[in-house]
């Protein structure tokens, strides 16, 4: 199934997070997906750190992409980005502000969410014309208060804060006014993977989708 565009942004938006996966083979983020689904948390980025990262999208999207949204994350230049959208990816994700990747992602009509941390770097990404703007690393520079203050001259813009985001600050991120946070590590823990434990991720799913939601319920 094809995603549109407009569908592909809403559905990050109402989910509220986007669980990041990074790990050491095509096996594991096939399973990691699994149970990250399972859990709810329907909005998936496989980066392009993983082992022959194009196969797994290819797969991962041919099995869930009818009950996940599955973008590709780590994006570094416009030629990774084609093909990972070839391969599957409904969105984007860089850690960086690239212009061509950003202009390759809106030939092809899909969401992308370049990596910014400082004003000027948040300006350039939204007027190169990224949909929603990543923060990272948002964490080590003051976390959810960071996005508190980049709320007031950017109102207009949706941030995405991501590094070091936990089930503790996840929720406070909301509360500063992001537009959803991206986890990593701290959603799929590697022990569990590795020891097959797969209903702990599961579990860590529900928990963080249950934590945005619950967020959201206080700040309104």
């Amino acid at each position: 199934m094809t995603w549109s565009k407009q569908r592909a942004l809403d559905s990050i938006r109402e989910l509220g997070v986007i669980s990041i996966v990074r790990v050491s083979s095509g096996e594991d983020a096939a399973r990691a997906v699994e149970a990250i689904v399972k859990g709810g948390l329907n909005v998936v980025e496989i980066t392009m750190t993983v082992p022959h990262p194009l196969r797994v999208l290819e797969r991962v999207a041919g099995q869930m992409g009818n009950q996940a949204l599955i973008g590709a994350g780590t994006i570094l230049d416009p030629e990774t980005c084609r093909a990972a959208i070839l391969s599957g990816a409904e969105f984007i994700v860089a850690p960086s502000v690239n212009p061509k990747v950003i202009e390759t992602a809106q030939r092809y009509s899909k969401g992308v969410i370049p990596g910014a941390l400082s004003p000027t770097e948040i300006v350039l990404a939204w007027q190169r014309g990224a949909d929603m703007v990543k923060i990272f690393p948002c964490e080590p520079v003051g976390g959810p208060r960071y996005i508190k203050a980049l709320r007031s001259p950017f109102p207009h813009i949706e941030f995405v804060p991501t590094g070091g985001v936990d089930l503790k600050t996840a929720p406070q991120y909301i509360q500063a006014g992001a537009a959803a946070v991206a986890v990593g590590g701290e959603l799929v823990n590697a022990a569990a993977l590795r020891e097959g434990k797969l209903e702990t991720i599961t579990e860590n799913a529900r928990r963080y989708v249950e934590s945005i939601r619950s967020a959201r319920q206080t700040a309104h």
